[in-house]
């Protein structure tokens, strides 16, 4: 977990199969609106440690809670990208005073896919074959648009993978269930943004699914043009155009620290 920025509090939780890096053009403009930012890894991936129990939801809402309780304990604004959104949701309606808005990106809030689907899926991420599939499936999985440093970060990300004992968390997080997030939704508070690609190949229709989580939180959302499941990395100033003025929080702070 890194933390940077002075202000009210986010923490970015990013999906499977990525790294807190992968909020790193994201970070840069919550800063400077007036937030303290932590990215922090999901258990099993980055540089977290391998040696858990559970790669789960929960356990990663668990893990939320955690960073925002080491940093303060909030309220905390909790940006969640994919299953990270699932984290969120979760850590929203365990504690709502511990988080006051959430910002979900490419959310995964519920289980999509036929019960021999979601096995297919777990044969095809088993060994030999298993890294070879996610590095073709991960690289389809972002739209129109990539950074300068694109390639750099898409190696990066598939080399953590490789190291020792990770494959198998990735695995581990893989057979997670987002059916607890979704019995969740009733339970959050928070006003909640849903942002998400128009381009997300991880959802038959990006914009129904968008629709449906914003609905089911009484929150917004908005489409990004062009975008597909990584938005924050993709096109980072739409996304902060489109979080911004739901925040607003920062800029107040950073007003009134600067007279």
């Amino acid at each position: 977990m890194t933390a940077e920025g002075a202000g009210p509090l986010v923490v970015c939780v990013p999906g499977m199969g990525e790294s807190r890096a992968s909020f790193r053009h994201l970070v840069p403009g919550l800063v400077a609106a007036g937030y303290r930012v932590a990215v922090m890894d999901l258990r099993g991936h980055g540089d977290s440690s391998v040696r858990f129990d559970a790669y789960d939801d929960p356990a990663a809402a668990g893990d939320v809670l955690a960073v925002i309780d080491a940093l303060g304990g909030g309220p905390a604004t909790i940006v969640g990208n994919s299953m990270g959104a699932a984290a969120a949701v979760l850590a929203a309606a365990e504690r709502p005073e511990a988080v006051d808005r959430l910002a979900l990106i490419g959310p995964f809030v519920r289980d999509h896919g036929s019960a021999p689907t979601r096995w297919l899926l777990r044969v095809l991420l088993a060994r030999p074959w298993g890294p070879a599939v996610w590095r073709t499936y991960y690289g389809s999985l972002f739209g129109q648009r990539r950074p300068a440093d694109h390639d750099e970060h898409a190696t990066r990300a598939l080399a953590l993978l490789r190291r020792p004992g990770r494959w198998a968390a990735f695995q581990a997080t893989a057979r997670t269930s987002h059916a607890p997030a979704e019995a969740a939704l009733p339970s959050v508070a928070a006003p909640t943004l849903v942002v998400m690609g128009d381009r997300d190949r991880d959802f038959p229709d990006p914009q129904a699914e968008a629709t449906w989580v914003a609905g089911a939180l009484n929150g917004e959302y908005r489409m990004i043009a062009g975008a597909g499941h990584y938005p924050m990395a993709e096109q980072a100033a739409e996304v902060l155009d489109a979080m911004l003025p739901s925040l607003g929080a920062g800029r107040e702070h950073e007003q009134v620290s600067h007279g």
